[in-house]
């Protein structure tokens, strides 16, 4: 895949995105506006934790406590 044909891609699905919402009652300009928003908390998130996944691995997973009246019988 070549830079033009991801960006050929992505142009087409974002109007298929524009396209769905205006279908169900969505003014055009909202959604733009809307999606120019989503990209901006996206772009935030990206500078606070650029891989999301690596964080979640070194977490501790807890194994669920049966200390509750009911577990003994």
């Amino acid at each position: 895949m070549t830079m033009n044909d991801w960006r050929a891609d992505l142009r087409l699905e974002l109007e298929k995105l524009v396209d769905a919402a205006v279908v169900v009652g969505a003014r055009q300009q909202d959604v733009y506006a809307a999606i120019l928003d989503e990209i901006g908390q996206l772009r935030l998130a990206y500078e606070r934790d650029p891989d999301p996944a690596d964080s979640v691995s070194e977490q501790v997973i807890e194994e669920p406590s049966n200390n509750w009246p009911a577990a003994d019988e």
